[in-house]
Parts: C-alpha cells; sequence; structure tokens
C-alpha cells in the first residue's frame, strides 16, 4: 500500500506541541495511537451489518502505525510470523509467500508488512475516532505531566486567577513556576474563606493541598485558602527572622470557616525565638504592625493572634488564651493534658470568646483540654473531686482498653498456634513439596555412607514377602471358622 500523505504533518505536531505544551515526541506518540485506534474502528466497520466482530481487545497488538515527517503520512505495519499454513492473515504469513523474497526466510521469523489502507476507504467513523483519541490522549498526556510538575513542588502556595465557577467549587489558573504554563485548579467550598470576594480574574495566594487521581478526569490539582499552610508562608514572606532561622513558629491553630456567621475567621500563631535578644512576638507584628497587617490584608482582614510558645504548660496555655488576662492555670491533670484556667470575672467572656472560639483554638494551638473558670467562684475542692472522678475514670477505661488489646493479642497468639499444629498435621501442598525436597537431600546424605548391597537387600525383600504370605494364608482358616 502507498503512504497515506498528511499535508502539514509537520506544522501540526509543532503547532499542537507548542499549543499543548507538549514535546514533540509526545505529540507523536499520541497521533501514532490515535492513528492506530482509528485503523481499528476501520476494520470493525467492516463488519457492522454482515457479522458481529470478530476482534478481541488484544487483537491488533500486532499492529503499528509509522509517520514520515519528511514525505508528510503515515503508514500501517502489521508484525506478522512466517508459518507454513497461515490460520490468522493478519498474525501470520506463508513461508512460501515470503521465501518469494527472501531465499533465507525461516518459519517462525517475523516480518514486518504493509498494510495501510487506501485514504478514501478509511472512512468517516474511522476518521472521527483518530480526532477523538488524538483529542483524549493529549488531554491525559497534560494532565501526567501536571501531575509530575506540580507532585514535587517545592513552594505549596501559588498565585492564582479566578476563571470560572462549577457549582460551589471555584476553578482557578495556577502556574508552578516563571514561563510555565497556566493550567486549571479546584477551590471547593470547604476550602474558601468567607471574606473571599471570587469574581473573574481576581488573583489570591493558594495553598497547594494535593494532586490527586479523579475518576474519568485524571490528575486535578486541589487548592485551599484555609489551610494553615498558607498562614505559615505569608508570615515566612513577611518576617525576615523566620527566614534567617532565629524565629519559628512552633504551631498554628485556624478557624477559617467558623460554624456560625456570627464569627468571623481567627487564627492563633505560637512563635519562639532561637536567640534570646529577638522578640519573637515583636518580630512578626512589625513596627506599628506592618508586617502583620500585609498577612491580615491577603487573608482579607481575618483576625491573627501572634503569642509566645513556652516550655512551660501553664505559661504556654495562659499565652495561648490571649487577649483575655489569665490569674492561674491549674494542671489537673498532667497525664491527660487536662487544665483549669482561672479569670477574672471581667475577661470570663473574652477568655471563652464568640461562641467559644477563643478557648477553642487555645486548646487545638495547646494541645490542652482547657476549661475557663471564674476565679471568684471556684471551689478547689469540689473541681479537685470532679477531676479525681474523671480521671479514675479515664484510667479504668485504659486499663479496660489495655486488657482488650492482651485478650486480643493472647488470641491472635494461640490462633496461630493452631495453625501451625493443624499445619503440621496437614500439611499443605507448598509445604509437602518443600519438606519431600529437603527431607529427600537429607536421607540421602544420612544413607550415602552406609550403602546396602543390591543382593542382600533383594533376599530381604523376597523373605519379607513370603513371610507375608504365609501369614495371610494362616489367617484365612480362621476366618472360615468365624463364619
Amino acid at each position: 500500500m502507498a503512504l497515506v500523505l498528511l499535508p502539514g504533518l509537520s506544522n501540526l505536531i509543532d503547532d499542537i506541541s507548542e499549543e499543548k505544551k507538549l514535546p514533540p515526541q509526545v505529540v507523536e506518540a499520541a497521533l501514532r495511537e490515535a492513528l492506530l485506534k482509528g485503523y481499528e474502528r476501520y476494520r470493525r466497520t467492516l463488519y457492522i451489518g454482515i457479522s458481529e466482530d470478530p476482534f478481541d481487545e488484544e487483537y491488533f497488538s500486532n499492529f503499528d502505525v509509522g509517520l514520515d515527517l519528511e514525505e508528510e503520512g503515515y503508514r500501517v505495519l502489521a508484525s506478522k510470523i512466517i508459518v507454513d499454513e497461515v490460520e490468522s492473515e493478519d498474525h501470520q504469513i506463508a513461508i512460501a509467500e515470503v521465501r518469494q523474497v527472501a531465499d533465507d526466510a525461516q518459519v517462525g521469523d517475523t516480518v514486518v508488512l504493509d498494510v495501510t489502507p487506501e485514504k478514501e476507504d478509511f472512512g468517516r467513523m474511522a476518521a472521527a475516532t483518530t480526532k477523538q483519541v488524538l483529542a483524549q490522549k493529549l488531554r491525559d498526556q497534560q494532565r501526567r505531566m501536571i501531575q509530575e510538575e506540580f507532585a514535587d513542588l517545592e513552594d505549596p502556595v501559588l498565585t492564582a486567577r479566578v476563571i470560572r465557577f462549577e457549582r460551589q467549587s471555584v476553578i482557578m489558573a495556577v502556574s508552578s513556576g516563571l514561563g510555565r504554563p497556566e493550567v486549571e485548579a479546584e477551590l471547593p467550598r470547604r476550602d474558601q474563606l468567607p471574606n473571599d470576594n471570587y469574581r473573574a480574574n481576581a488573583t489570591f495566594k493558594v495553598f497547594l493541598k494535593e494532586v490527586s487521581e479523579v475518576p474519568r478526569r485524571g490528575p486535578q490539582l486541589f487548592v485551599s485558602r484555609s489551610n494553615a499552610g498558607l498562614v505559615v508562608y505569608l508570615f515566612e514572606n513577611e518576617v525576615p527572622e523566620i527566614q534567617e532561622g532565629s524565629v519559628r513558629i512552633v504551631a498554628v491553630a485556624r478557624e477559617a470557616n467558623p460554624p456560625s456567621r456570627s464569627v468571623g475567621p481567627r487564627t492563633k500563631v505560637a512563635v519562639d525565638s532561637i536567640e534570646r535578644e529577638v522578640d519573637p512576638v515583636g518580630a512578626c507584628i512589625g513596627a506599628r504592625g506592618s508586617r502583620i497587617q500585609q498577612v491580615v490584608n491577603e487573608l482579607r482582614g481575618e483576625k491573627i493572634d501572634v503569642i509566645r510558645w513556652s516550655q512551660d504548660p501553664g505559661q504556654y496555655i495562659a499565652n495561648s488564651l490571649s487577649p483575655a488576662r489569665v490569674e492561674m492555670v491549674r494542671l489537673v491533670d498532667p497525664v491527660g493534658q487536662h487544665a483549669h484556667v482561672l479569670v477574672p470575672p471581667d475577661q470570663l467572656s473574652l477568655a471563652i470568646g464568640r461562641e467559644g472560639q477563643n478557648v477553642r483554638l487555645a486548646a487545638r494551638l495547646t494541645g490542652w483540654k482547657i476549661d475557663i473558670k471564674n476565679s471568684t467562684e471556684y471551689d478547689q475542692e469540689a473541681e479537685d473531686a470532679v477531676v479525681a472522678e474523671l480521671i479514675s475514670q479515664r484510667e479504668e477505661e485504659e486499663a479496660l482498653q489495655q486488657q482488650a488489646e492482651e485478650r486480643l493479642a493472647a488470641e491472635q497468639a494461640a490462633r496461630a498456634e493452631e495453625d501451625a499444629r493443624l499445619r503440621e498435621l496437614y500439611p499443605l501442598p507448598e509445604d509437602e513439596e518443600e519438606y519431600s525436597e529437603e527431607q529427600a537431600e537429607q536421607e540421602f546424605s544420612e544413607e550415602e555412607p552406609a550403602q546396602v548391597e543390591a543382593g542382600s537387600e533383594t533376599e530381604f525383600d523376597a523373605e519379607a514377602e513370603s513371610t507375608d504370605a504365609a501369614a495371610e494364608a494362616d489367617a484365612e482358616p480362621d476366618q472360615e471358622q468365624v463364619r
């Protein structure tokens, strides 16, 4: 068959490569695969209305498409095995036919033949299939490159531009670096900020949450505006001391989507200084609040509390309840990390916060269970009795949990021992094979030094057989007497 011409093939590949930001080799591979699918479609259409499709999924595995960029065309090639009698014309070729052009051909060799159909016979359905497959393969390659490009990204915070809206999600355009093409990323509803105004072409800083494989969509980027990592990134960019390492962020507790609309977003950041002369809180706030104001502006007015971390749990808890003033912190259950915080009556609502937001964030930041108590009404003996009861309940639950784990471990050990015993009595086939080989080698090695002569062995067998025969003969009369 002649070469099927595709005028402008080289320019087509270059244009697709530039438009899709894919290497030319990737575009060529996708085009070859699409043309091969089109050829399969052409072959299948020949049986429409005549008989059932005789081709299975692996039928065309020996077919390939070769592109000729110089002459701007393609050929369909088939690898066939040389045989004496042909059973499948698409997979085999007779030795007599091959030897007409190659005298040294042998049965079992493989030859590659040109099976390209005429361009007029290719058909509109096959052409449509080629176009669809090519578009799909290019999309798959783009998504695969996106996944590889963003999966190992060192900087997880990107600049995103709003493109459109799909249901409750915002579709944004992001780029992994200077000069790289923009790709789409999804900002789900749960990762949006209530104070953001997501209008078309608006830009935001977003945190790359994950690159996951979505069914029927391929690799998909998911970004977030509510992730605590975004706050850490903004502080690192605004505070030189954090970049230098003299100040470090120890913990972040963020509530970007409060349970009620009457409560705004809020974040607590615990910081510490490596150098004694550096004030970590002052470094993060900046002169007249200039540094923290940049972070607040990027987060659209979100309230941020910067507190000093401390190795002393009591002091750390007191700092975490800022801006409330704390009188005393009682670590009533250090093992269970339970603390009572005593505050003056006028500081009670401030320590708890609107709908409990302040104490909730403080508990997340410190990892302690915090109970806010009125210092004027605090009854230490009664509270200690309540805490003692709670501690006993916790210890009882822990003991029951430990007993359950020990019982489960004992049951598993007993089950394993029983399985081993049963396996010894009734070995599995693989065990028998292993045992027979090892046992045969061992017996062979043991019997090799003391070899028995063939003659004596034969006499022993003959005597044993005669003895068995005599015993059987003696047993027959007894059986008749019993009858």
